[in-house]
């Protein structure tokens, strides 16, 4: 049976950002799939009911999802409707499920809002989730990214998202890499960790 994954880039990116990542689960036997959304024009809401069209759409008869950061906001979003029997398993990549500081710092500064257009909402206050079905994070410890030229963050951190904030109650299963919050996207260990999710409902150590 072949299964099929959804790949969702985050904030400010395109569908070329999971390019890699796409090339990887290809590999490792997954048709993937690269969902593109205005991460600054719509909000959650608007962007998840675009995913759930483009489920629908794809031929394969067992869907997982991967989502970068907002991207994997945008799939939870999706998963609290979500009635698609063919859904299997959720990656998400350095996503900020607990809230995020570095969004607050930029949605409250009147230069910094306009740059998050109608994504300012969700880090203004953190959301509240129901996770459904089995759901996975691999979060970065490597503070090394762009932002870091910007801000510092408390504790251990990609140099985006603190890894406190990728935790929440009900994940299938957790894993810390030393990767960046941009550098997950090319990294060779968290595509292994991904498709080791996807196959089995957890990372493997």
């Amino acid at each position: 049976m072949r299964e099929a994954v959804m790949l969702l880039h985050g904030l400010w990116l395109n569908r070329l950002a999971m390019q890699f990542l796409a090339s990887r689960l290809q590999g490792a036997g997954y048709s993937a799939h690269s969902f593109g959304y205005p991460s600054m024009d719509k909000g959650l809401v608007e962007n998840a009911a675009d995913l759930a069209r483009a489920i629908i759409a794809l031929p394969e008869q067992r869907v997982h999802l991967v989502g970068h950061s907002l991207g994997g906001l945008v799939i939870l979003r999706y998963l609290q409707d979500a009635t698609d029997g063919r859904l299997g398993r959720a990656v998400l990549l350095g996503s900020p499920v607990a809230g995020s500081q570095a969004g607050a710092r930029v949605a409250a500064h009147e230069l910094g809002r306009p740059l998050l257009g109608r994504s300012a909402a969700i880090w203004e206050s953190p959301q509240t989730w129901t996770l459904r079905g089995e759901v996975g994070m691999i979060a970065g410890s490597d503070q090394f990214d762009l932002a870091k030229l910007f801000m510092s963050l408390p504790g251990d951190n990609d140099g985006v998202v603190t890894i406190e904030e990728t935790r929440i109650p009900g994940l299938a299963d957790h894993i810390v890499l030393p990767v960046s919050h941009s550098g997950m996207l090319f990294s060779g260990d968290v595509a292994d960790q991904t498709a080791n999710f996807l196959r089995q409902g957890k990372f493997a150590r």
